[in-house]
């Protein structure tokens, strides 16, 4: 890793894996403050499993992952829900709850025993809804709302959170491609707006590489990490996902897959 880049999230050594099979080995990568980046590879590579490691659902088989320079086995759980805000891959479906109650379930590490929410975290209700865009739903039922829509007001969830670190777990697996683009879209703005780490786990090639600065490609239990030109030039793409044509356009600073 850079010594000069300040990482949110560090892995160091880790080893991950379940029962006699290990996932991948002896990783090292951190993901850094105000990027946006997507976690990519085939199905079984430990995408999911490393996202809920690094949130603290699962436990590395060697290795610890650092975030503020503090293990995250050593924190409590509400230590980690302050720090770090997941969105499974889960599909929505929430009935019997408004949008602006379900986005308060985002505040649970800091209200009291009984739940009770203050003045503040009402205030953070409503800010999360205005950044996703969701704010004329507050009031509709959850069981009423698109695909999208629900998407929108998880991640509104999370940011009530008001963690540095948002880690979602295929978050577009459920949308048609104008809501997959439209929500890495609003995520690579809050990443870098609101300065904090979103790390996601993808099967979208095409949106990964246009909108994320950084990729972390998991391959036969190694990554390739970085920024995603660079992933691009050294071929990293190209041997993930043989037969496919990924090309960078310096001028534009696009990218296009045949």
């Amino acid at each position: 890793m850079d010594a000069e880049r300040i990482y949110t999230v560090e892995l160091r050594n880790v080893t991950l894996g379940y029962g006699e099979r290990v996932l991948f080995s002896g990783a090292n990568l951190g993901f850094g403050w105000g990027e946006f980046t997507a976690l990519v590879g085939r199905n079984g590579t430990g995408k999911s499993t490393l996202l809920r490691t690094i949130a603290g659902l699962a436990k590395p088989l060697h290795g610890e992952i650092v975030v503020d320079g503090e293990p995250v086995g050593g924190m409590t759980a509400r230590e980690l829900a302050s720090r770090i805000s997941f969105v499974s891959t889960d599909e929505v479906r929430i009935t019997n709850l408004k949008v602006a109650d379900v986005v308060a379930l985002g505040r649970a590490p800091y209200t009291n025993w009984i739940g009770s929410l203050t003045a503040e975290d009402r205030q953070k209700v409503v800010e999360s809804l205005s950044l996703v865009g969701m704010s004329a739903f507050a009031h509709k039922a959850m069981d009423t709302l698109s695909d999208g829509e629900r998407q929108r007001v998880m991640i509104a969830r999370a940011l009530a959170q008001d963690t540095p670190i948002i880690l979602l777990d295929e978050p577009t697996a459920f949308l048609d491609l104008p809501n997959r683009y439209d929500i890495c879209l609003l995520l690579r703005e809050l990443a870098h707006k609101q300065k904090k780490t979103i790390v996601f786990s993808t099967h979208d090639l095409n949106v990964a590489l246009e909108l994320c600065d950084t990729m972390a490609v998991i391959e036969n239990g190694r990554f390739h990490y970085g920024p995603t030109v660079k992933l691009i030039e050294d071929g990293d793409i190209q041997r993930l996902f043989e037969g496919t044509a990924v090309l960078f356009d310096a001028e534009t600073k696009t990218v296009k897959m045949k």
